[in-house]
């Protein structure tokens, strides 16, 4: 499993970054895996899963403040992703909010600042203030988190707001509303997709379909579900709080799923049969 063999997946701009990434929502919260959630970010980053996602309101920062620390002397291995929150979405806190994020990731850039879903101020702030981070240096691209085919389309009639580089929603087996509108939409728009929550926090992972497809390929139930993802041309960022785990979602690079698995997939979890309002975790 080494890092040469990762997939990557292409931004607007022409960057490959690698398909398969590390989510932090809820690391850094407790002091007791405090240790065990740093070396699993570290082996994540040594076998090639170098996009890390976090937030600032992951923790309360906490989850940013972890990722500095599992990635000081390492930073310029990764492709470092946080998000401001919606409240804090105006220009000038969107600025704030960034350098905020900087500190307690120590670091000078982010590589992609996210909205991290639409709230009360227009994104015509939320992008001034994108614009002014990226004038600053302080970010090298910036995207949106959550936001449906019509938010999308009013972004683009905004002056640059055409620059987005990912848009990053709920996405894996069992919510699959996306492949309707907007997936397709992020598509021909040139959008990356990133998908969070790919295995639905664990849940999707009792389908006993899933299980089978796993047996057949010898494979683990996980390592197929991220696999779907990323066969469908998404990135994915599952979180990654132990090594053990860390090792098993860097298996699914490894596994490439055959029409009859995909297949079976389909008729267990079936795609949108019509337009489904976004979803939400």
């Amino acid at each position: 499993m080494s890092a040469e063999s990762a997939r990557t997946i292409a931004l607007p701009s022409g960057e490959e970054i690698a398909a398969l990434g590390q989510g932090t929502w809820y690391l850094g919260e407790d002091p007791a895996r405090r240790e065990q959630e740093i070396a699993a970010l570290r082996l994540g980053v040594d076998l090639g899963m170098t996009v890390v996602d976090t937030a600032e309101m992951y923790g309360d920062g906490a989850a940013e403040e972890l990722v500095g620390e599992a990635l000081r002397g390492r930073r310029e291995e990764v492709f470092l992703v946080s998000k401001v929150l919606p409240g804090h979405a105006d220009r000038k806190g969107t600025v704030a909010a960034c350098e905020g994020s900087l500190r307690r990731l120590r670091t000078e850039r982010l590589d992609l600042y996210l909205l991290h879903w639409r709230g009360r101020w227009p994104l015509e702030e939320t992008l001034a203030g994108f614009t002014d981070l990226l004038e600053a240096e302080k970010i090298r691209y910036w995207g949106v988190s959550n936001l449906d085919v019509a938010d999308m389309a009013e972004l683009t009639t905004l002056p640059g707001g055409d620059a987005a580089a990912v848009d990053q929603v709920l996405y894996n087996l069992s919510r699959r509303g996306i492949e309707w509108d907007l997936l397709p939409w992020c598509r021909q728009a040139g959008v990356t997709a990133m998908a969070y929550s790919p295995i639905e926090q664990g849940r999707v992972l009792e389908v006993e379909a899933l299980h089978a497809v796993a047996r057949d390929l010898g494979a683990t139930p996980a390592q197929v579900a991220l696999a779907w993802v990323l066969e469908q041309g998404v990135a994915a960022i599952p979180r990654s709080g132990a090594p053990d785990h860390v090792r098993e979602n860097r298996g699914a690079l490894d596994l490439h799923l055959p029409t009859e698995a995909l297949d079976a997939l389909d008729e267990a979890l079936p795609p949108p049969s019509g337009p489904t309002p976004l979803e939400m975790l």
